[in-house]
This record gives C-alpha cells, sequence and structure tokens, in this order.
C-alpha cells in the first residue's frame, strides 16, 4: 500500500504515538528534549504539550540543541522500551528555529534541582519542565472546575475595570497610576463592582487579577495574583454563601480529576476530598482551639495551622471554615450579625492550615453603608459612585473570593507561593 507523502501526514502528539499503527508514517512537532549518543544509534526524545516521544536516529546524526523547536518525520515502529511502546525510526529531523541557547537548567532530569531564584529568573524556560508545568496544569484544571461549578447554577461570568477611583478597602496598599492627568488605583478586588452587578445579574463570578501593595514579603503574599471572586444575590445569610463556596471547591476538585489525572501523577500529590458539609467554627471556638487570647481581632497564620491541624483530627477533613470575625476587623461592607453586633456574618476557608478564602454576607441597604462609613470614619464623598448603586435596589447578597495561586501552592504543599505562580510580582520582582 502507498504511503501518503510525508508532509501531508497530520501532526501526531505525543502521547497519542502508543495508537500509531506501526510501520505508518508520523510527524511529530515539539522541542528537543534530551540527545543521547551511544556506539550504534543516537537516540532524541521530543517533548510537546501532551509528553515525551522517543526518535532513534543513526549514530553521529546532528541534532539541534536541547530546547530547539524541531519537526520529526518518520516511521511508527513497535518497541517495548519506548514510551508507551512506540518508537519513531527511518527519522528526518527539521529544526523550526535558530538553535536554542543551553538553558540554564537541564529540563531532562525529573526534577528541576535549583534554587528557586534561578527558577523565577528563567521561567519563560523553567515552566516547560513537565513537572512544574504540571502545577499550572492544575490551576487550569481548577479554573475548568470553577466555571463549571458556577454556570450550572445559574451565574454569570462578568469582567470588571481594573482601573478605579477609589481603593476598595480602607489604607494605602493601592497601586496609584497616571490616569491622564488625575490618579487612579489599580484594583484591590473587584468586590464593589460584582455587588453591583448582581443588582443586574443576580449570580456572578470574575477570574481576575487583583492588586495588593502591601509591603509583605512573606511565602504566601503577592503583589498581584488570580482571584476568583463570587457573589449572589437573595441570599438568606453567609451559611447560603459557605455552601455555595463549598460546592465551588468541589467543583474544582472535580475539574482537576477530569482534566490533571496526569498532573496529579507527576507531582504525586493526594487531590483533597470536600466533605458534604464543611467543618464550621465561631471565631471564638478558633481562638480556644489555637490557644489565642479572647480579644485577637484575627487569626495568624501559625493560628491557622493550628485550626488546620485540629480539623484533620477531628473530623479528617483537609478544610475548616470559620465563621464570625469580630466585625471591626473586617471591611466595612461585612454584615454584621443582628443578634450580636460585635461579630460579623463573615468567614474564611482554611486549607489545609491556611487561608485560603475570604467571604461574607455584604451589608445591602443605603443607609447602612452611611452608617458604617461614617462609623470608620470613612468620607461618604470617596466611595459615592459605589454607595449610591444601593439606593436602587440591591438584594441581600454575599460572596466570596478564591486566591488561585495560594489554592494551588497548598495543592501541592510548596513552600513558597511563587513556586505556583507564572510570573510572580512582588516587593523585588517586575521581571520577567
Amino acid at each position: 500500500m502507498r504511503q501518503p507523502p510525508l508532509s501531508t501526514v497530520v501532526r501526531t502528539l505525543a502521547a497519542a504515538l502508543p495508537t500509531a499503527e506501526p510501520a505508518s508514517p508520523v510527524r511529530l512537532q515539539g522541542w528537543v528534549h534530551r540527545r543521547r549518543e551511544l556506539a550504534r544509534v543516537t537516540f532524541l526524545v521530543v517533548r510537546d504539550r501532551s509528553g515525551l516521544a522517543q526518535v532513534v536516529l543513526p549514530a553521529g546524526a546532528e541534532v539541534p540543541p536541547e530546547e530547539t523547536p524541531v519537526e520529526v518525520t518518520g516511521t511508527a515502529t513497535a518497541n517495548a522500551q519506548a514510551p508507551g511502546g512506540i518508537e519513531i525510526t527511518e527519522a528526518t529531523v527539521t529544526a523550526l528555529g535558530e538553535p536554542a541557547d543551553t538553558p540554564a537548567v537541564e529540563l531532562w532530569r525529573p526534577t528541576l534541582d535549583t534554587g528557586l531564584p534561578t527558577q523565577l529568573d528563567h521561567a519563560a524556560t523553567t515552566w516547560r519542565h513537565p513537572v512544574q508545568r504540571a502545577k499550572w496544569e492544575l490551576a487550569a484544571a481548577s479554573l475548568f472546575g470553577f466555571r463549571a461549578s458556577l454556570d450550572a447554577t445559574g451565574f454569570t461570568e462578568v469582567h470588571s475595570p481594573k482601573l478605579v477611583d477609589s481603593a476598595t478597602e480602607s489604607g494605602a496598599n493601592v497601586f496609584e497610576v497616571d490616569y491622564f492627568g488625575r490618579p487612579a488605583y489599580l484594583a484591590q478586588s473587584p468586590q464593589f463592582f460584582k455587588q453591583q452587578l448582581v443588582g443586574i445579574f443576580e449570580r456572578v463570578y470574575e477570574v481576575g487579577p487583583v492588586f495588593r501593595a502591601e509591603p509583605h514579603d512573606t511565602v504566601r503574599h503577592l503583589a498581584e495574583y488570580v482571584s476568583l471572586d463570587v457573589e449572589l444575590g437573595f441570599v438568606r445569610d453567609h451559611r447560603e454563601v459557605i455552601a455555595c463556596l463549598r460546592d465551588t471547591v468541589a467543583g474544582m476538585v472535580a475539574g482537576i480529576h477530569e482534566r490533571a489525572g496526569d498532573a496529579v501523577e507527576r507531582l504525586g500529590i493526594t487531590v483533597p476530598e470536600v466533605p458534604a458539609e464543611l467543618p464550621l467554627l465561631h471565631f471564638r471556638e478558633a481562638l480556644e482551639i489555637a490557644g489565642a487570647p479572647a480579644d485577637e481581632p484575627d487569626l495568624s497564620p501559625a493560628h491557622e495551622r493550628a485550626l488546620g491541624e485540629w480539623a484533620m483530627h477531628e473530623h479528617d477533613s483537609d478544610f475548616v471554615v470559620v465563621e464570625g470575625y469580630p466585625t471591626a476587623s473586617r471591611a466595612f461592607y461585612s454584615h454584621p450579625d443582628p443578634d450580636e453586633p460585635h461579630w460579623s456574618r463573615s468567614f474564611d476557608l482554611l486549607f489545609r492550615g491556611l487561608e485560603l478564602v475570604s467571604g461574607a454576607q455584604r451589608l445591602h441597604r443605603y443607609a447602612d453603608y452611611v452608617a458604617a462609613l461614617e462609623q470608620r470614619g470613612y468620607p461618604l464623598e470617596a466611595y459615592a459612585s459605589y454607595v449610591e448603586a444601593f439606593r436602587r435596589g440591591i438584594p441581600p447578597h454575599g460572596g466570596f473570593a478564591i486566591g488561585l495561586e495560594r489554592w494551588v501552592a497548598r495543592l501541592v504543599e510548596a513552600a513558597n507561593i511563587r513556586e505556583a505562580t507564572l510570573f510572580p510580582r512582588d516587593l523585588h520582582r517586575l521581571a520577567p
């Protein structure tokens, strides 16, 4: 049977090579992952987005340097020792670009044996490592599950401005920019907009960057990160918001199982199970369990770790929700508990001993906003365009926000959130 010209053969991905018919022509495209020179043969390993494939060449054959993009045409040949039992023989290798410079790290090694600064300085290359890339494959699968779970329950995806005229929260933790000769700020969150959009769509979510000009130089903070924001209207109280959060996180886990099983295997991680009902503590109980003073306004990282250990020991759960933070320590738009106004209808979700999510039922009456701003000494004028919306029928509502990079960092149990961030921005890093 006459074979088609190789130039017309459809590209085969490395992961699909094992299904190729032996002796059939194949065309592979990817990067030179590794070259091995033996006495009688040269082995070339090609990497594409799906995995690795083995190519057999004559001894001494010229092969482009590692990380050069190439096209390989040849014949699918059975070999039990090749990845998937199929390799490419009678091959022709064509470079698809200039010969690549030697990378800063050897990407063919099983792990990236280099320090974090080197990984970050050369992120455009180091993210090519199959294990490193698997981290963002978890993120992408989580985003798929996030969207799918919310789309299925009547949410609308929205996108809000990232240039705003005032800070979402009090304090100086905003990046000021020159907006045609007047000051503007990079948005700390889409909070104001998603609340207003509840008055249009009832249920909204957004995936987008947020910016925090906080001088934190820690393993858990970034100046820019991806926030997964959710807001839903016509809620009874914050418990309904927590139930939505539970289902959303379960959807993210389902997305990982559906789309990132190979990444999970490469990383050797344990994907959490989301219980049907999340363990729930009042802030007062949380302080007692963590051994903290009763007048603490918030949980410290040490307290969060202690609560994570408690949740695993008592409930065999990677998750625990803490509700009822002091109203004075939460954002001014957080709804106080009607029976005990000292406590708010706000909550945090801790995942493996680290705060992952903050949320709350929000104020929804104009008069309540005016009173809350006055009580905290905030000028009404600075929030006028936001507060004005509540004079025109915003329903009882609440929401939450999940930090994507923090979620992935805890999934892979990274020591530093930057290990799970494609191009991190912090106090010291503005490139690459």
